[in-house]
């Protein structure tokens, strides 16, 4: 059987932490937290829980996971975040392949819970590349959204079950969290010459919502999908109204 190094990154995870880590107990042999300076109970946590803590200063998403990827001791990484978790037919999937780990990575479909009630359209299958070989991948990518490359000729394969994702327990977190990152991507866009108009401004909202809501099939999740496409509408208005700004004070 081969084995397998969990590698979890975190910062004031106190809330969700927990449940990842008792979703993958059972399928690694080796559980790795690398945590930037919580100051919530998320080291406490981990550390009740006898898992390998580490604490390191914050360098990135890409970096902070290659830098847990690093430490693995095991050929084999299941990559997760904080605020996932594994469901039952998916432990029992990678348990299987452990037997036989026959690919150089695995898809995994992931399922996003929002305010409490599962997106089963939205959003999914959200395919990602969860469990790979060490020496096969590496993260990179910007400031968000920091994307797995593996080596060329890796042969993939899927994993059946679903890869819990329990982002936005509340409309205001999901909010917040539109809010901080659009203003990121403006700065990023900023940063390479992006351009914006007032057909930017006035349109982005509404092909969102449109691309979301009914290409996307967010209508089929009810008053939750609803929601989540409105603000996933918005977040492209904040991006666009901020990086016309950035535009204007750069001339």
């Amino acid at each position: 059987m081969t084995k397998i190094s969990a590698v979890i990154i975190t910062f004031n995870e106190e809330e969700n932490i927990g449940r990842c880590i008792d979703s993958i107990k059972d399928i690694a042999d080796e559980i790795i937290v690398v945590d930037s300076w919580s100051t919530d109970n998320t080291a406490s946590i981990c550390k009740e829980k006898g898992i390998r803590f580490i604490e390191t200063e914050w360098m990135g998403y890409s970096a902070t996971k290659n830098y847990g990827n690093s430490l693995a001791v095991y050929p084999y990484i299941l990559s997760i975040d904080a605020d996932e978790a594994l469901s039952e037919p998916l432990q029992q999937s990678i348990l299987a392949v452990k037997e036989n780990l026959s690919f150089d990575a695995y898809h995994i479909n992931r399922m996003t819970n929002y305010c409490g009630h599962w997106l089963k359209h939205l959003w999914y299958p959200d395919k990602k590349i969860r469990l790979f070989m060490k020496d096969k991948a590496e993260w990179n990518g910007a400031t968000i959204h920091e994307e797995l490359k593996l080596k060329k000729n890796s042969a993939i394969g899927h994993l059946k079950g679903d890869l819990l994702h329990y982002s936005f327990p509340t409309i205001d977190k999901h909010f917040a969290t539109s809010r901080k990152y659009s203003i990121l991507k403006a700065q990023q866009g900023h940063e390479k010459g992006e351009k914006v108009t007032f057909f930017n401004v006035l349109f982005a909202p509404v092909s969102k919502f449109i691309g979301e809501y009914i290409f996307k099939k967010g209508f089929m999740d009810g008053y939750y999908g609803f929601v989540a496409c409105s603000v996933s509408a918005m977040a492209a208005f904040v991006k666009y109204i901020r990086l016309h700004e950035l535009n204007r004070n750069n001339r």
